[in-house]
């Protein structure tokens, strides 16, 4: 190697002689200034990537550009409402102005509908980019990050990076994770890479990355315990009893924690969902086991639960039978959904289904690993085929229009949903959009408060004139009750053509206002001086 020339050494010798004024500026050609190459180690580590490894970060990446550029156009299309991306816009929004999350557009605080802590990640790129594409861009991107843990086992665990590939797309592809992307926004995204990197540091024993994304997959909801309690069990069998103790008490101890003090102290009960578990209640289900398990039979194959099932866990071909240890971390989460009542939690299409899904492909990783070496290759394209199957017939992503280059629809068979933003009533909404204020208080129609929520007081009509699935108390006595924040509101944003509650309510409030502007398809309204 030659000698390193320092920068004094670089200078004409005439710029040391004592006689040169200081002030004399030294002009270096252009095409003689150094270009700073990347530090030695970056080199080293970018010539160390192979091939595999680009495919997937390749992946990765096609993933969070396609899910944000579908999402926000579904945004602009006014396919997203107040629930579930106007509340979480609104509450973040809030934080970042370093004020209470009380989210008016259902009247409860933020943390007291679930304590989702880890939105206060999100919380500095308000303060540079409030916006719904930053929403949608970081749940894109967590989202097609939970594919990087299984890649990371399932190339030790199979001694293949191809293999670990045809994992990761394996995670990717899977219906319940492209439906989550697709639904609005919610802190579930984040379970994926989180609930990943705590079963992948647990099987590899790094227990400091075990240790850390056990918490952070606790910040997302008061619920993850329904995943966590198992690792921790799965952990105390077969890694570490001592740290599995600690993981199943230190999960549960959180949820009551955060359902039975922090919860309770800002709505008033621990939980508003006990109405979803049949049979009365969690004791009733157990008296129902005990003195009529034919009607829980009978409840578990009622309404396409078995389907369900049969979606989730298609996807890996059923590999993971062959050693179902890891694979069953997810068991209790596909239970307690089954169980319910709310139709939502067992369909594959939302947000409810994706915490199950790192268990089963991981676990997936985790069975291959104990076939014999020159069989792998077979269950391993057993995997791909069954999870291309599975998206071709239930998923997200459009592979449909990949496959079949010559189907006229760019975006994939019943994907689309609502209106493409250049519809002519999304046009029109974001046209009288513009004219409302930053900071008037609004009562609207509930896609329109999806792009109004970055505000203090923004209402899904007939809120706050008449109370309507809003605060703790759902209760049909309180849906009569005008709120005092009624008499502040200024603009209100409703449709041309209302259904006859809407225009009832509408009509014991439109002497107060005046009409601003309007087209075909919306009106809006401000308040009288």
């Amino acid at each position: 190697m030659g000698a390193v020339t320092s920068t004094e050494d670089a200078v004409s010798p005439a710029a040391h002689e004592d006689d040169v004024d200081a002030d004399v500026d030294v002009v270096v050609p252009v095409d003689e200034v150094p270009v700073r190459p990347l530090p030695r180690r970056a080199w080293v580590w970018l010539r160390r990537r192979t091939a595999p490894q680009w495919a997937l970060v390749a992946a990765i990446a096609a993933y969070t550009a396609y899910f944000t550029v579908v999402t926000l156009r579904v945004h602009h299309g006014l396919g997203t409402s107040a629930y579930d991306y106007g509340l979480y816009d609104q509450g973040i929004w809030l934080m970042s102005r370093f004020e209470s999350p009380f989210v008016t557009l259902m009247g409860r605080n933020l943390m007291g509908d679930h304590t989702s802590f880890i939105l206060l990640l999100i919380v500095p790129l308000y303060w540079l980019f409030p916006a719904a594409g930053t929403l949608f861009f970081v749940q894109s991107l967590v989202v097609g990050l939970g594919a990087l843990p299984v890649f990371l086992y399932a190339r030790r665990r199979l001694e293949h990076e191809w293999f670990a590939v045809v994992l990761g797309l394996c995670y990717l592809l899977h219906p319940a994770v492209a439906w989550t992307n697709r639904e609005n926004f919610h802190p579930d995204a984040f379970v994926g890479v989180l609930v990943g990197f705590a079963i992948y540091g647990a099987l590899e024993r790094k227990w400091r990355l075990y240790a850390v994304f056990v918490v952070l997959s606790l910040m997302v909801k008061e619920d993850v315990s329904l995943v966590i309690v198992p690792l921790g069990i799965w952990v105390a069998l077969r890694r570490d009893r001592r740290i599995g103790l600690i993981t199943i008490l230190g999960s549960l101890s959180f949820m009551i924690l955060a359902m039975f003090v922090i919860m309770r102290s800002l709505i008033g009960v621990p939980t508003r969902n006990l109405w979803r578990i049949p049979f009365g209640g969690p004791t009733g289900v157990i008296r129902e086991t005990i003195e009529r398990p034919g009607n829980v039979v009978d409840h578990f194959r009622s309404d396409h639960r078995p389907f369900y099932f049969w979606q989730m866990t298609f996807p890996t071909a059923w590999v993971f039978a062959r050693l179902p240890d890891v694979a069953m971390i997810s068991a209790l989460v596909l239970f307690t959904n089954m169980l319910s009542t709310y139709w939502y939690q067992y369909q594959v299409e939302y947000h409810y289904s994706l915490i199950a899904v790192p268990a089963l492909v991981i676990g997936t990783a985790y069975a291959i690993g104990a076939i014999r070496a020159h069989l792998r290759k077979f269950a391993v394209g057993a995997v791909a085929v069954a999870s291309l199957w599975s998206c071709l017939m239930w998923g997200a992503i459009p592979l449909g229009s990949l496959i079949m280059p010559w189907n006229d629809d760019p975006i994939g068979r019943e994907i689309a949903s609502g209106w493409p933003p250049s519809h002519p009533s999304a046009v029109a909404a974001r046209e009288l959009v513009a004219l409302v204020p930053e900071d008037a208080p609004v009562s609207a129609h509930h896609a329109i408060t999806a792009h109004l929520a970055r505000r203090e007081q923004v209402y899904m009509f007939p809120n706050p004139f008449r109370v309507v699935l809003y605060g703790p108390n759902t209760d049909l006595e309180a849906q009569r009750l005008r709120l005092p924040e009624a008499d502040d509101i200024e603009y209100v944003f409703l449709q041309t053509q209302l259904d006859d509650q809407t225009a009832a309510d509408w009509a014991a409030e439109s002497d107060r206002f005046e009409v601003v502007a309007s087209n075909d398809y919306w009106v809006l309204y401000r308040r009288l001086p």
